[in-house]
């Protein structure tokens, strides 16, 4: 293995010339480099049993909820959309509640009943349909103004997400079928308000927000999704990921919307506190910044939602990277440990705080004195990067849990060449993790560790890893909604998914 970084000469031996008036040339010191290997953590399914595969432990072994008080043995769907939507979407679950199958580089997805999958049964409903009739569907295409049309639409949806909320029907989850023309329509709405600016909305975004009022988790399909994904040879021009990949994705997202636990982190410190912090603008501010914050506690890396203080920050005067004062960073801290304690009626022995960015000193201050009295904590900033590489002397890229060390700087290869598939299930030339910033009393080695594992824990997939742990990931996913979000939001992440 190679470690090379661009735009930097490689200079392991003094640069020698003849001496020009007496004064000796500059010698440069390769810097010191080191390489090691962190093998792909186990996750925990029903049992107490262990895999490292999501789509190996499910068909094995089944949830890891299964068995207790937060498994059911029926999940409710209610479905929501025009006529021809909504039986597409009926059938694609149907479907897929049977298996899919898979090929050399997919693996197929078990099914889902009692027996099989995630062991629920999908139980549908007529009484549990909401239709947007011919002739509304008709009226908002015919909307010229595209923010009239966004508007008219969600306010549409919320009507029939009500309605459905109100029949005394068992509900557990609701389908948003909307045709390709509709959506289209109405996916994103750009306008200007005269005390706010330009104003983006994405339609995903804002109806996530709007359906945390009713407390129902939600999952939007487009009808050409589902057509294509069964077999559809009239859908054309649409590129979908393999049927398997599909039905993986949905049921997987489903379970957890209802409650259940898919699987569960092995390895995390008990008494543990996993914090990523992201910032959003809220909906059309050009200068308020606000922190999204998403906790992951150390039993089953479930996430709760917090949101920060607004405060000013201008990117033309201090840089688009945002940072904290010391006083909101205490704060952010106190606000989190509340929560922990609400949840869990004691403090944590351990918080990690993960960014993106490096902490700012007065940042790093209020992190510091807020986290006092906590016995131990890290403070950790990540990035990506791409002008440091390994280069593998091989067909693939470098190993998923390769990390290396140039001088001071270390590195870690969240996603690469996974060897339990014998295969780099993606298509881009990796990039590895930078450790930017770390303050904190934990070795790094056991860093890596961690951060691998919590790469693991998106339950809106059921892929091996992804680059970034959870917790950024999901900070900076849920600040996207957070910006739609009008009065307190729900801090359960499945109202996020």
């Amino acid at each position: 293995m190679t470690m090379t970084k661009k735009r930097t000469r490689s200079r392991s031996q003094p640069r020698r010339s003849e001496p020009e008036n007496g004064v000796k040339p500059l010698t440069l010191l390769a810097p010191h480099c080191r390489g090691e290997y962190f093998s792909e953590p186990d996750l925990v399914f029903a049992a107490g049993l262990r895999a490292c595969d999501p789509k190996v432990g499910i068909p094995l072994y089944g949830p890891a909820s299964y068995g207790t008080r937060r498994h059911k043995a029926e999940v409710h769907v209610g479905f929501m959309g025009t006529r021809p939507s909504v039986a597409s979407a009926q059938e694609f679950f149907e479907w897929c509640a049977v298996g899919v199958d898979g090929d050399d580089a997919h693996d197929p997805f078990p099914g889902c009943s009692n027996a099989v999958g995630y062991r629920t049964q999908l139980v549908v409903d007529e009484a549990t349909v909401e239709l947007i009739t011919r002739q509304e569907s008709q009226d908002i295409l015919a909307i010229k103004s595209e923010r009239t049309a966004f508007e008219t639409l969600l306010t549409l949806l919320d009507t029939k997400l009500r309605l459905l909320r109100g029949r005394d029907h068992p509900l557990d989850y609701v389908v948003v079928a909307l045709s390709e023309e509709l959506y289209r329509k109405c996916r994103v709405a750009d306008y200007h308000e005269s005390d706010k600016g330009v104003v983006h909305r994405d339609l995903h975004r804002a109806f996530k927000a709007l359906a945390m009022r009713h407390k129902t988790p939600t999952q939007m399909l487009l009808d050409s999704t589902t057509r294509a994904a069964t077999g559809d040879a009239t859908v054309r021009g649409r590129k979908v990921d393999h049927p398997s990949v599909i039905a993986w994705n949905i049921f997987t997202g489903l379970y957890f919307k209802v409650e259940g636990l898919p699987w569960s982190p092995a390895g995390l410190q008990s008494g543990s506190c996993h914090i990523g912090v992201s910032f959003f603008r809220p909906l059309g501010s050009s200068s308020t910044l606000r922190t999204s914050v998403v906790q992951a506690f150390d039993e089953n890396g479930e996430g709760l939602v917090l949101r920060g203080q607004p405060f000013e920050w201008d990117e033309a005067k201090e840089g688009r990277s945002p940072h904290l004062t010391s006083e909101m960073a205490g704060q952010l801290i106190e606000m989190v440990l509340e929560s922990y304690k609400e949840e869990r009626h004691h403090l944590p022995q351990r918080v990690i705080v993960h960014k993106t960015s490096r902490f700012e000193p007065a940042e790093r201050e209020g992190f510091e004195t807020a986290l006092r009295r906590i016995p131990y904590h890290d403070l950790i900033s990540l990035r990506p990067v791409t002008d440091v590489r390994l280069l593998r002397n091989a067909q693939y890229p470098p190993i998923r849990g390769s990390a290396f060390s140039i001088g001071d700087m270390t590195y870690l290869y969240t996603i690469g060449y996974i060897p339990h598939l014998g295969r780099y299930p993606h298509g881009h030339v990796p990039s590895p993790l930078q450790l930017a910033d770390h303050v904190g009393d934990t070795a790094r080695a056991q860093l890596w560790k961690e951060i691998l594992i919590l790469t693991k824990m998106n339950w809106n997939s059921a892929n091996m890893a992804a680059l970034f742990p959870i917790t950024l990931r999901f900070a900076q996913s849920v600040g996207d909604i957070l910006r739609e979000v009008q009065g307190e939001p729900e801090r359960k992440y499945k109202y996020y998914m």
